[in-house]
Order: structure tokens, then C-alpha cells, then sequence
């Protein structure tokens, strides 16, 4: 996986007849990266006349606007997209008859486009299922024979649910969807609140439109702002008086926290990701997160950027793309040699933070493979978060402080190295066993033989 710890981005600069080659550890086409994020790069090289052809953007432009303002500002003779055809193909042909609204917008998350590649899998699209499965998925409107139709209740308006819904009264069923909150969204209401997850807000967006389209077609209802009860559900399956009975129930409520069996989890200092991203909770400034799935560092995220005051909901076009280069260690002037930053300017940590699991391994092993790498970046070089695997969860003492207990395999050669090292710095003063472990420094073949690795993709 050493390749997917490192994103190279190579820009080519053919100047006085010498060649350059630019190395970036960075982000380039994952959703935290804003939209035309380096679109500045072919600004640059048509400003300066450093080459005499056409220039193309590309990374991150997932919009007709966004796409049309680079054109607009110079920034490029003409631009790439290629995943937000995946999302909608039709996203050219709405954008000229001003349906902008209408088009399934790329998130740009690669769960089911890149990361599919990688294995080996039939790539698609998060947002449009049908991508490359176009001749097993027939969605053609009314196609429904009148004698099929049914009367389906959806209950929850998550993605689930309004992928459902919307589907279903395309093709011509009547349907009824139910959700006890005030917005249709579920879960991800939650994700678009996230940094670096901004462009959720767009997903929302896109099935408010269709669902609305549904609805003025009659097709469909929308009970938001209400909960239905099991019983209210069997007697609207076997009774007709309202001419309101349901066919079938589809449900798609998604999934609640799971609350660990650790002594004193009612404590009121403890938190579930619905209290902290969906009912704000005010958090400590330092926060025990239990679990290193993609929840846990979402939250990780989230609660390192933002303090309880902190009302975070942008849209993918309000971020900062300056920001996001300085924090990424890119030089956009080009003054510094390589074009990178001395330092990167990371942005001052709301909290600290410690990001725990119980299994063995790294953390965040899950996550997407061309993602992965850049959630686990981001909170290591905030230098607040420490991650801790083989935990035990012991118990949440009546100061609502968790214990844990670590467990660690023998490193004998660690262990005599630290050892020895230790006996010869004892007689100092300042050195206290158990604080201060002594180790080898990273030797210069060590560090020649990781950036050959680096370089050649090697494991």
C-alpha cells in the first residue's frame, strides 16, 4: 500500500530547454480537495507563456459553473471531467438547458469508482449505481404495467430511502415516504458537516429536486415530520378506508450507534456521533474517540477543527482553495524551491484528541484505498491526534474519564536496544525510566532505501 500513502502529482515545465520535474505529497482528486484546486497551475503556465498549446484543467472540476469560471478567468483553454460523468452523464446536457438543479453531482468520495478499480472490480458511482451497469439497471419512466403498480410506504428519507422513493415512482408506483425529521437527507445531514465533506450538501440537493418532480407527478408523498409506529403500519397494510392502504413497506431507518458494553457508558460525558455532528454537543478539549472506522474520523475531523461554537455547514464552492494548498504544504507563487512550502501551515487544533480501536493494526485500515491515506495524513500532522489500537476498554470512572488498558507484542530486539541504551543514560539527572526510551535515530540508509520505495511503488 506504500503507493497509496503517496499521491504524486508531476507537473511538467519545459523552460530554457530544461526539464523539471515537481514532486507534491498531496491530495488531488478526493472530496476534501476543493473544487479546481489546481486549476491556478495552467493559469500560471498560460500567464508566463511557458508553452505554446492549448492547456487543459483538470482534478476536482465537477461543476458546469466551476468549469465555466475557470474558462472564464483564463485559467485554461479547456478542462477535463471524467468522474462526474459517471454520476450523471447527462450533466453537459442539463447544464445547457439550464437544469443545473437536476444534475447528480460527483462527490468525489471514489468508493465505487477508483477504489473498485484497484481491486479489480467493476467500477460505478456512489450517487448513480447505474454507472457501468447500465444494461442490468432499467429505470424508464411509467414503465410499470397498471395492473403491477402498487402503493409502497418508505419509512426514512436517508440515501437508502430517497433512492428508493425515487426510483419506485419513476418507473410508476404510487409511493409514501415517511421520516420523522424535517428534512429528507438522514445520515447525510451528519457527513456534509464533516471538513472535507462539504460536497454531501449537493447529493441532498439533487434528490430534493427529483423527489419534487415526483411529487408534482403525483407519484409521490413526502411525510416528513413524522413518525410512524408498527402498529400504524399494519393497519394501514390491511385496511382501505382512507384509500390510503399500503401495498408494501420498504424500511430504510439506516443504522443507530452502538453503544459498547463498557462500565459507566452512561455517563453524561459520553457521546454518540449523532449528538456531536447532528444535535451539537458541546465537547471537551480532550476527547477520547472509541472506534476508528470512517465514523470515527469523521468525528476525529470534525471535532479538530471546529469548536463548539463553530456553525459548520459550507458548501463544496465556499472553500478555501488557498487554505487548502498552505495547509498541504504547496506553494502557489512557485518561489520556493520544488514548489513546496518549508512547513505546511496547519491550521491550530481545536482539541486533543486520542483515536482509539480495539483490533490490531493500523487505524483506519478500512477505508477507502485512495482515501484512506489522506484521513489518517490529515490527523497525524495536526499533531493533536495520537492513535491507539489493541485497546481494552476498562471502564468510565465518575469523572467521566475512560480507562483503557494497551496490549503490545514483544519486540526483543526493540526491547534490548531500549534497554541498553537506557543503562548508559541512567546516571543522568533528568532521565526517568518509563518516560524517556532511547532508540536508534533513523540512519541514512534507512531513509535513502524508504525514498526508493517511495519512488518506485515498491511494498
Amino acid at each position: 500500500d506504500d503507493m497509496l500513502w503517496t499521491w504524486i502529482w508531476s507537473l511538467l515545465l519545459y523552460s530554457q530547454n530544461q526539464l523539471v520535474f515537481v514532486l507534491i505529497n498531496t491530495a488531488t482528486i478526493a472530496t476534501s480537495v476543493p473544487r479546481g484546486a489546481f486549476s491556478w497551475v495552467t493559469k500560471k503556465l498560460r500567464d508566463e507563456n511557458i508553452v505554446s498549446i492549448p492547456l487543459c484543467a483538470t482534478n476536482r472540476i465537477n461543476a458546469p459553473t466551476t468549469a465555466e469560471s475557470i474558462l472564464a478567468n483564463g485559467s485554461a483553454d479547456l478542462v477535463s471531467m471524467a468522474r462526474p460523468f459517471l454520476a450523471d452523464p447527462d450533466i453537459v446536457n442539463k447544464s445547457r438547458e439550464g437544469r443545473d438543479e437536476e444534475i447528480n453531482t460527483c462527490i468525489a468520495c471514489n468508493q465505487a469508482c477508483l477504489d473498485h478499480a484497484f481491486v479489480g472490480k467493476t467500477a460505478s458511482c456512489l450517487v448513480n449505481p447505474r454507472a457501468c451497469h447500465e444494461t442490468e439497471i432499467f429505470i424508464v419512466p411509467d414503465s410499470v404495467p397498471a395492473d403491477r403498480k402498487l402503493n409502497i410506504g418508505v419509512v426514512g428519507a436517508g440515501p437508502a430511502g430517497m433512492a428508493f422513493a425515487n426510483t419506485a415512482a419513476t418507473i410508476g408506483h404510487n409511493v409514501t415516504l415517511f421520516d420523522k425529521a424535517n428534512e429528507i437527507g438522514g445520515q447525510f445531514n451528519m457527513a456534509k458537516r464533516v471538513p472535507g465533506k462539504e460536497e454531501f450538501h449537493e447529493t441532498i440537493r439533487y434528490f430534493t429536486v427529483q423527489l419534487g418532480k415526483r411529487v408534482k407527478e403525483g407519484k409521490l408523498q413526502m411525510k416528513l415530520g413524522t413518525e410512524i409506529t408498527y402498529s400504524e403500519m399494519e393497519q394501514r397494510s390491511s385496511s382501505d378506508a382512507n384509500g390510503d392502504r399500503i401495498d408494501k413497506w420498504i424500511i430504510a431507518t439506516g443504522v443507530d450507534p452502538r453503544m459498547p458494553p463498557i462500565p459507566g457508558a452512561d455517563h453524561p460525558n459520553v457521546l454518540s456521533y449523532i449528538d456531536v455532528l447532528r444535535h451539537k454537543a458541546k465537547v471537551g478539549r480532550k476527547v477520547a474517540v472509541i472506534g476508528a472506522g470512517g465514523i470515527g474520523f469523521d468525528v476525529s475531523e470534525y471535532l479538530l477543527h471546529h469548536n463548539d461554537e463553530d456553525e459548520h455547514d459550507k458548501n463544496a464552492d465556499q472553500i478555501d482553495v488557498d487554505h487548502f494548498l498552505e495547509e498541504w504544504g504547496v506553494d502557489k507563487s512557485n518561489s520556493q524551491r520544488g514548489g513546496l512550502l518549508p512547513t505546511a501551515n496547519i491550521s491550530k487544533p481545536h482539541r486533543e484528541i486520542i483515536l482509539m480501536q480495539r483490533k490490531k493494526g493500523k487505524l483506519g485500515a478500512g477505508l477507502g484505498k485512495t482515501t484512506g491515506w489522506i484521513h489518517r495524513s490529515t490527523l497525524t500532522r495536526s499533531n493533536a491526534v495520537e492513535m491507539v489500537s489493541q485497546c481494552t476498554y476498562d471502564k468510565i470512572d465518575k469523572n467521566g474519564h475512560l480507562h483503557i488498558t494497551t496490549a503490545s507484542e514483544l519486540d526483543a530486539k526493540r526491547a534490548i536496544d531500549m534497554g541498553t541504551r537506557l543503562a548508559l543514560k541512567i546516571i543522568d539527572d533528568g532521565v526517568v525510566p518509563g518516560n524517556h526510551k532511547f532508540q536508534a535515530d533513523t540512519g541514512a540508509e534507512e531513509k535513502m532505501f524508504n525514498t526508493m520505495k517511495s519512488v518506485m511503488g515498491m511494498k
